[in-house]
């Protein structure tokens, strides 16, 4: 497969492993129905991608914490009970798939079994019990892969991707889109539980491995991105220590001191009680102290200027893998707040119309602040089958909660808290609170700002609020007007005019409604 997607003949064989082109149309909104199975050293999971081409949703995502590379390291086998757990997984997704009349699932298969004397077999008896091809891919197309799984959620991410599975990690540069140096190292906690000599050892053996590493990635003060299984238990581990108020992994920062200081609090902690705690499986927090070690390693080396979580991987590479360029360069966050839009506003398409009617406002506001914007006016009207009295916080529940790409944790409760106030006045009170803090004051005034926006210009006129009025904005002044057309007079009713008044409360700002001149 190339970087940048095939451009052979739709010859079955020229799509490995998908086994035909997922983006047959550049110019294609939505994503078709598409399942990936992922076969590692810990987990076999199988996700079945959905929504918008860009940003493609979770339809269906089911796990089985295997083992198949438990002891690998000792035995030169698959573990035989991992093999029999995730042979049986791979039955059942299979089944799973046809009953969702999906395409054949594309399955692919790292460290373990590309390192097994056995892996051969299981790769046979696979396709023998499940009618499933088992793609094995060697560590440097496992590290570009995961590395292009972050750039479809991350797309200006730049540093160096860390992807931690059971049997290797690996490490690849990303920027300006594109995967760069890489390679594939034997630092999986499983390996490093057949490892001799105690901690020290271990300690010396990881810092060598990490410094050969080093000469071929060249990495310094950069940011760094933390995939893999191993990794989320740390950050969720670091949220519960910092009693962090948003739980969403995927673009959840930490710095190298605040990191340090988790790890010395899960080394000094009873794993059994941070397991209950955080609701991860024992399977997974077994490997946990090994991967503390590792990361610690890491972060003094490297010296990051900061950790980031991503929540995509290899899965996702494989769909970035076959995106064109033109699909590529488009925003996710916007792309999945269109296909939201399409498939669950009252009004599909009004939302270009309300940031439009509302671009006045926000004529001086940054890039950044206005892709928020028009997601927040695309996303608008999509929970309105929510029971009214639960609309605001069923909005900022989407919001905070929802599987997005392109968004920080901040931009998260930017946009939640906007279409909160585009249902609800005031957020005195509200049981989502504690979140808020994770905005200045100055951006929680703004998104109020742009709630009490949106509360007025989707009332205002249904159809395209352009042709009832105009809005302008005087920042020095503090001047907001509305000049009305003359069917906007008839349509600026009590309600209207109180969530007019609303708006301009909000911004501080005088309000003036006058009349348009006759054409």
């Amino acid at each position: 497969m190339s970087a940048n997607g095939p451009t052979t003949a739709h010859d079955e064989e020229d799509w490995e492993p998908f086994g035909r082109p997922l983006f047959g149309d550049p110019s294609a909104r939505a994503l078709s129905r598409v399942g990936v199975v992922d076969v590692g050293s810990n987990s076999v999971r199988m996700v079945v991608f959905d929504g918008a081409a860009r940003s493609p949703a979770y339809f269906y995502n089911e796990k089985i914490m295997a083992g198949l590379g438990k002891g690998l390291a000792e035995t030169g086998h698959l573990n035989p009970e991992g093999r029999k757990r995730a042979l049986s997984a791979l039955k059942r997704f299979a089944l799973v798939a046809r009953g969702m009349d999906i395409a054949p699932l594309t399955a692919v298969a790292t460290a373990a079994t590309r390192e097994a004397l056995d892996g051969p077999a299981f790769q046979d008896e696979v396709t023998r019990e499940t009618g499933l091809k088992l793609h094995v891919i060697d560590g440097d197309e496992e590290a570009r892969l995961s590395a292009q799984g972050v750039l479809l959620g991350w797309p200006d991410a730049k540093g160096v991707v860390c992807d931690i599975g059971g049997n290797s990690m690996e490490l690849a540069r990303i920027g300006d889109g594109r995967v760069g140096k890489r390679i594939s190292m034997p630092l999986g906690p499983f390996r490093l539980q057949q490892l001799e000599g105690g901690p020290k050892k271990r300690q010396a053996h990881i810092e060598r491995i990490l410094r050969e590493a080093q000469d071929v990635i060249r990495a310094q003060g950069e940011r760094i991105y933390l995939v893999g299984g191993s990794w989320r238990v740390i950050a969720r581990l670091d949220m519960e220590r910092r009693n962090y108020p948003l739980l969403v992994l995927h673009e959840y920062r930490m710095t190298p001191e605040g990191l340090l200081d988790t790890l010395d609090w899960i080394a000094a902690s009873d794993l059994a009680l941070l397991r209950a705690r955080t609701g991860t499986s024992a399977e997974r927090m077994e490997l946990v102290p090994l991967a503390c070690e590792v990361l610690r390693e890491l972060v003094a080396l490297l010296k990051p200027s900061e950790i980031d979580v991503s929540a995509y991987g290899i899965r996702e590479g494989l769909l970035y893998e076959q995106m064109p360029e033109k699909l590529r360069a488009r925003d996710p966050l916007i792309e999945a707040a269109r296909v939201t839009e399409q498939t669950q506003a009252r009004m599909p398409g009004f939302g270009k119309k309300l940031f439009d009617f509302l671009a006045p406002l926000f004529k001086d506001a940054p890039k950044d602040r206005l892709r928020l914007i028009k997601a927040a006016c695309l996303l608008h009207d999509t929970t309105w089958r929510a029971h009214p009295d639960y609309r605001a916080e069923a909005c900022f529940d989407n919001a905070t909660r929802a599987n997005l790409g392109g968004l920080d944790h901040p931009g998260r409760v930017f946009l939640g808290l906007a279409l909160l106030h585009r249902y609800k006045n005031s957020r005195t009170g509200s049981r989502m609170e504690p979140i808020f803090r994770l905005l200045s004051d100055e951006d929680i005034r703004q998104a109020e700002v742009l709630g009490k926006a949106m509360r007025f210009g989707a009332m205002f006129a249904v159809g395209d609020p352009a042709q009832a009025g105009r809005l302008t904005w005087q920042a020095k002044k503090r001047v907001l007007g509305l000049e009305l057309t003359e069917d906007g007079a008839g349509l600026f009713g009590e309600v209207a005019q109180a969530r007019f008044t609303a708006l301009a409360v909000a911004l501080k700002a005088q309000p003036r409604v006058t009349l348009a001149e006759p054409a």
